[in-house]
């Protein structure tokens, strides 16, 4: 059977995965819902025989294509979560055909921090994958994910934020795929999520990534970036309540929605390593724009600030490209590297 999410894969491919430490009471083949934990062996120096809990959800009915939705790959990225926990109390199983398997709180450590990597090991849980069965906790983690979960589905919807220290244009990201027919499910999915704005992006070609990992599984997938700066926005999360359910019906798991209008997003991309504004010395950045704005190559894009050397000039960051502002830093302070600014152009892709 062939959906928008793509091949229909079998559950029966959990007991030919590697070996996981991971173990849970969910059953991922029955219908209903299930609200339980993935627990992990943790035994740090105060908990010898410890676990820890990694919130799941597995909402079932039928036959029909299976979508895992993620949120809190970030721990202090909130509006994907909010929106998992809506869906989680609210969803009716016999409203829908197929699986959804909901993880709202996959870095579990970090969520509980609310902050972008694990305190446990200090690693970024969307840099690990594939992950690894004998490695750090979040290495555990993502690998349950890329070996157990992946293989029973047909779509991933990732759900970020820009975390503490970005501020995000409300957008849905489309992961490139290598194979044109792949690309276009992505994209097509991408779109029915309806988002103010859709971005193509590729995080420098790093294959570490959740996304990137879903696509080279051949799952549909799509992420998003909600807003940001280590608040909630309650119109980002209304944008990503709306998307999902968008995405469902698409997957045809739920109930046709209504049509999205015509040209009602924006098709861009970020063009590589053009995009970025990174600061050049450690400072305070000012930034001259605001979201949305349109920029020019060159044109200067805020300036560094020295406050205990008032005596010396800020040091001025330009722009590398033409575009529009799409993230800005939250924290003022900054240090050579940092990400200061993200600027999209339009996407110069193909859509089919």
């Amino acid at each position: 059977m062939r959906t928008a999410a793509g091949t229909a894969r079998s559950g029966d491919a959990v007991a030919d995965a590697p070996r996981t430490t991971i173990f849970t009471d969910v059953d991922y083949e029955k219908n209903g819902k299930q609200v339980v934990f993935l627990r992990l062996p943790h035994s740090p120096h105060d908990d010898a025989w410890g676990v820890i809990p990694i919130p799941i959800c597995v909402i079932k009915n039928g036959t029909g294509p299976t979508v895992i939705l993620e949120g809190g790959n970030h721990g202090d990225e909130y509006e994907g979560p909010i929106a998992l926990g809506h869906l989680i109390r609210d969803l009716d199983p016999a409203r829908i055909q197929g699986r959804l398997i909901i993880i709202p709180a996959v870095n579990q450590p970090a969520v509980a921090r609310g902050q972008r990597v694990s305190p446990d090991d200090g690693k970024n849980f969307n840099r690990t994958f594939p992950g690894s069965p004998t490695g750090t906790a979040t290495e555990q983690i993502s690998f349950y994910v890329n070996s157990v979960l992946f293989p029973m589905a047909d779509a991933f919807i990732d759900l970020h934020s820009g975390g503490s220290s970005l501020s995000i244009v409300p957008s849905a990201i489309i992961e490139p795929a290598p194979d044109p027919a792949h690309m276009k499910r992505n994209i097509d999915a991408v779109l029915a999520f309806d988002a103010p704005m859709t971005v193509v992006i590729n995080n420098l070609g790093d294959p570490r990534t959740s996304t990137a990992s879903a696509v080279r599984a051949g799952l549909t997938t799509v992420g998003t970036e909600m807003g940001g700066g280590g608040t909630v926005s309650a119109a980002a999360l209304k944008v990503c309540r709306r998307g999902v359910d968008n995405l469902l019906a698409h997957f045809g798991v739920l109930p046709p929605a209504k049509p999205a209008p015509a040209g009602h997003t924006q098709l861009m991309q970020i063009p590589g390593s053009k995009g970025y504004v990174f600061a050049t010395t450690d400072g305070v950045f000012e930034p001259f724009h605001e979201h949305g704005a349109q920029v020019h190559e060159g044109e200067p894009a805020g300036q560094v600030h020295h406050l205990t050397d008032p005596g010396r000039a800020p040091q001025v960051l330009r722009y590398p490209t033409d575009g529009v502002v799409y993230g800005k830093r939250q924290p003022g302070l900054v240090k050579p590297g940092n990400c200061c600014l993200v600027v999209v152009t339009p996407y110069t892709g193909q859509l089919a």
